[in-house]
């Protein structure tokens, strides 16, 4: 029996989907079980709270952010970079937990990029009519390492551009459970998460989850 960090993240009674989304681009349907990842999170925040930050043109994230590893990816009128410490309270991000370290590995691993080690998870939390504009993941010092991004709660639809802007973009309705890895010659592709729908049961938690792993240096 299996008793490695990532063996109680997987989800036995499904197993993954493996779809190519484009070259390189990789989605990894029902890949993880997320409560495990939820208490993670919850720690995570209680220790460096969740933040809403600024582009370097002023206007205000509506996605709140936090991170846990070494490395933790900033944004302010300075403009994007990583920091080894929180700017709120001047001290490390948190411990990257050992269960995320082995799932960003093996994810990495079933879409064929081995030997991954992420020094780096930004948490991302969508509350409804939240989004994330068309950006590339570009601040990363080493770009041969690839993007692992998990998703957790509420459903979404990621938005795949690739190597320019132009162009209407693949669609992947993402949901709970749900990876997605890009690297290689899709590393730097341009990608986005549509505005966050409502939940369709009103009792349901209104929130979606991301957490992306990179390597940062």
């Amino acid at each position: 029996m299996c008793t490695s960090p990532q063996a109680d993240l997987l989800d036995p009674a499904t197993g993954p989907a493996r779809v190519a989304v484009s070259d390189q681009v990789v989605w990894l349907r029902r890949f993880v079980s997320t409560a495990a990842l939820r208490a993670a999170i919850d720690a995570i925040a209680a220790e460096a709270p969740f933040r809403h930050l600024t582009t370097p043109g002023g206007g205000r994230m509506s996605v709140a952010m936090t991170n846990a590893g070494p490395w933790g990816w900033h944004s302010d009128a300075r403009g994007y970079r990583y920091l080894e410490r929180d700017p709120l309270s001047g001290r490390p991000w948190p411990a990257l937990p050992a269960a995320f370290a082995a799932l960003a590995a093996a994810a990495a691993a079933e879409a064929g990029f081995a030997s991954f080690a992420p020094d780096c998870c930004l948490v991302n939390r969508y509350a409804v009519g939240a989004q994330m504009g068309t950006h590339r993941d570009y601040d990363e010092r080493d770009l041969r390492q690839p993007i692992v991004s998990v998703s957790i709660g509420l459903p979404a639809v990621f938005l795949w551009y690739g190597a320019t802007r132009k162009g209407p973009p693949s669609r992947v309705p993402v949901e709970d459970g749900d990876v997605l890895v890009w690297g290689g010659s899709a590393r730097a592709g341009y990608h986005g998460v549509r505005r966050l729908a409502a939940p369709a049961d009103a009792a349901a938690q209104p929130w979606r989850f991301n957490l992306t792993f990179r390597r940062a240096r």
